[in-house]
């Protein structure tokens, strides 16, 4: 072998060495900051997954076009995790092990994030959801972080005025996912007590033919159902079939049905009464009128699911904020947001408990001519 080819060898040998060396630390690069998000962008919770990716991208859009995160670009990369613990847990395995990223926006369904825990725990890396609330990731792990608050709260509420009403039997139509089988345990332990019950009808997603159930429900004539569920066409299919048969009970909504003005519009006479529970939302806070107002501007509609979306804004925002205090660690980061006090957001004024919660409330709604009406008491 001659000189001039064990040079060349020898520039292939470094050219190979480094490019390995890269692809071991994933795609990232001096200039960008890639971040995962786990979205339900598949089947019914698709309708929730379209409109946060926008919130999303044009959030991280806002950012880059301020110059950044310490200057670097900020480039999210989106996974489907199909509001199920499987595909969670898929799309956290892809970005932790090919992406190489140190943070996961998600999940989004509390399925996703249970899923996606585990993987996150064991890599060091921040999972910070802005979009679960299962009480169930309430202490998780210190590698879970959320800026919406637990569901604790919201069945609290709901549990509260079923007592203040006087209602002795509450019968629940409930979706087999993990947010609303723990919604249903939540609400169950506020309110059974001598003298009041709590009865069960399960469903698997996808559930198109309710008749039985709801034939099961009426039999045991409640004083109120609790149409508990993980996307609100989920409750639209149940509340059609409950006007197929003429009936309209004392009804309770979990907040994704709450929170979809469209399908309340679409079935005001029907569920003109019903109660829910809501993430606060302040129309008066200059934040979230930036985020409505730039959100329909680039996208020519309004946003859906306000009280979702104004978290997932606060969200990147926080972790810019993080990113710049400790640097891009998911160790550090996830350390840094439970120090966070009094963060002031498009949602409002945030705080992170040591248990990686935040530190805040739901507020009882009532169902008025086809729009979500806060209930001042």
């Amino acid at each position: 072998m001659n000189k001039t080819t064990k040079i060349i060898l020898g520039v292939v040998a470094v050219v190979l060495l480094v490019w390995i060396v890269v692809a071991s630390n994933g795609s990232q690069n001096n200039s960008e900051i890639k971040v995962g998000v786990i979205l339900p962008l598949s089947g019914d919770a698709a309708s929730y997954g379209e409109p946060w990716r926008n919130v999303f991208d044009m959030t991280a859009e806002e950012i880059n076009n301020a110059g950044g995160i310490d200057g670097k670009k900020l480039v999210l990369i989106v996974e489907d995790g199909k509001c199920s613990g499987k595909d969670g847990a898929s799309a956290m395995e892809k970005l932790v092990n090919i992406d190489k990223v140190q943070v996961v926006l998600g999940g989004s369904c509390s399925s996703e994030s249970l899923g996606a825990e585990p993987i996150a725990t064991r890599a060091k890396v921040l999972l910070f959801s802005a979009v679960s609330s299962s009480p169930d990731l309430t202490g998780k792990s210190k590698f879970f972080v959320r800026d919406y608050p637990s569901d604790s709260a919201q069945s609290k509420v709901l549990a509260e005025l079923a007592i203040q009403k006087g209602w002795k039997n509450v019968a629940f139509i409930q979706e087999q996912t993990d947010f609303a089988v723990a919604l249903h345990k939540s609400f169950t332990d506020n309110f059974q007590a001598e003298g009041r019950t709590v009865s069960k009808e399960e469903f698997p997603k996808d559930t198109a033919d309710f008749r039985t159930i709801i034939a099961k429900v009426r039999a045991g004539n409640p004083d109120a159902v609790f149409v508990d569920v993980q996307t609100a066409m989920a409750g639209e299919r149940i509340f059609k079939q409950m006007q197929e048969i003429s009936w309209k009970p004392n009804l309770l909504l979990s907040d994704p049905a709450m929170g979809d003005g469209q399908m309340l519009e679409k079935n005001k006479v029907f569920l003109e009464g019903a109660f829910g529970a809501e993430f606060v939302i302040d129309p008066q806070n200059t934040k979230l009128q930036h985020l409505l107002e730039a959100y329909k501007a680039k996208f020519g509609k309004d946003v859906e699911y306000q009280s979702y979306a104004q978290a997932i804004y606060d969200q990147v925002y926080l972790l810019k904020d993080g990113i710049e205090a400790v640097g891009y660690n998911g160790e550090k980061l996830a350390g840094w947001l439970r120090t966070v006090n009094n963060w002031q957001g498009a949602s409002g004024s945030i705080t992170i408990g040591a248990d990686g919660d935040r530190v805040s409330a739901h507020s009882l709604e009532i169902v008025r001519s086809g729009k979500a009406e806060r209930v001042i008491e």
